[in-house]
């Protein structure tokens, strides 16, 4: 068992990012069982799930002619247009049904807020406005994070880089993660995720 100032975040498990979702990750279920078993390891454990209301201004059908995975602006800066994914009280916004769900202490759901989208765990996309996860890690003594879960280079990498940013000592499992990879988006955050000491790892 690690020290109960290290926490596993994981990280958006849900059956929209897994093959036959609206939003499927290439491999995205394979990572089911690696994070089952890492749960076992840590004292604490904190699940992620993107919830979103059925008009988030994220879905491309929110912008007419828009295609999916294209850029538009907000008022927080661009923002990828995704498929209509994991709403909030449907089947694909639920976690894989094989994810342990008992270990979690804490269930943290975001993008909730119809305007503004929230890839990290940490804050909104304007990078200001928190989710209140600092709070509770802060709160429980907590200064080490390892981070699983998808897609690696969105909702992981956001994650991390935002820890990063608050001082936490960041670790990505990466063979515990799954990555969307639109336009180079995998090694352009690998990169990112280095260049801000957050440890990378098989």
């Amino acid at each position: 068992m690690r020290p109960e100032s290290e926490a596993l975040i994981v990280i958006d498990v849900q059956n929209d990012f897994c093959p036959g979702g609206a939003l499927a990750v290439a491999g995205g279920d394979e990572v089911v069982p690696r994070i089952n078993a890492m749960m076992d390891e840590f004292a604490v454990v904190v699940l992620t799930q993107d919830w979103h209301p059925q008009d988030h201004s994220s879905f491309a059908e929110m912008h007419p002619g828009a295609a999916p995975f294209s850029q538009t602006m907000m008022p927080y800066g661009p923002q990828t247009l995704w498929p209509r994914h994991c709403v909030q009280r449907s089947p694909g916004a639920a976690f894989h049904r094989d994810l342990r769900t008992d270990p979690a202490q804490l269930v943290l759901r975001k993008g909730f807020r119809a305007a503004i989208d929230s890839y990290s765990a940490l804050f909104e996309n304007d990078r200001t406005t928190a989710t209140g996860l600092e709070g509770y890690l802060r709160a429980r003594g907590i200064g080490r994070l390892v981070l699983v879960g998808m897609a690696t280079d969105y909702c992981v990498a956001y994650s991390a880089l935002d820890a990063a940013r608050l001082g936490f000592d960041v670790t990505v499992v990466m063979g515990a993660c799954r990555a969307i990879d639109l336009g180079g988006s995998l090694a352009a955050q690998e990169g990112a995720m280095r260049a801000a000491g957050v440890h990378l790892v098989p």
